[in-house]
């Protein structure tokens, strides 16, 4: 694989260094592919994580947010030496895994099932932030000044 330097990046780029560094992360995390997950949107505010973690257990499993951004690591015990295997195709290897999350992207859950671990996110806007509808008034805005109104009577 071809791995990219983002080192001048940092040079030319005064103020957005956290732009490169997530490039960054995003190319190196690119280019593990491990452990294969989805990313689903199940309502307008709604998400979910699955990552397959086939061999995995609940207390291998380490689920952290920290700034935006959400860390998922497995570690295995090393405890093989007790197993002989004739043919290993569940990796079993120990990841980390990181997304980085938009303002307001809270972490509700996480379910361990079937070798799946689903991550609900839910995106909770502040109550300044949400639209309102402002209702528009046909009475005149502008008090009426009493002299003016005698006047005019």
């Amino acid at each position: 694989m071809r791995t990219i330097d983002f080192s001048p990046l940092y040079r030319s780029v005064v103020g957005f260094d956290r732009l490169a560094s997530l490039l960054e992360t995003a190319a190196a995390d690119a280019a593990t592919g491990y452990p294969p997950y989805n990313i689903e949107r199940t309502d307008e505010n709604a998400y979910r994580i699955d990552i397959a973690v086939a061999g995995f257990r609940p207390e291998d499993l380490n689920i952290e947010v920290k700034e935006n951004l959400l860390t998922v690591q497995g570690q295995k015990p090393a405890n093989d030496d007790a197993r002989r295997y004739l043919h290993r195709g569940l990796a079993e290897r120990n990841f980390e895994r990181k997304f980085q999350l938009a303002d307001y992207v809270v972490v509700e859950s996480a379910n361990l099932a079937d070798g799946l671990l689903s991550i609900a996110l839910k995106r909770e806007l502040p109550e300044a932030l949400k639209p309102r509808r402002v209702e528009i008034s046909t009475q005149p805005t502008a008090p009426l000044i009493e002299g003016a109104a005698a006047q005019a009577a």
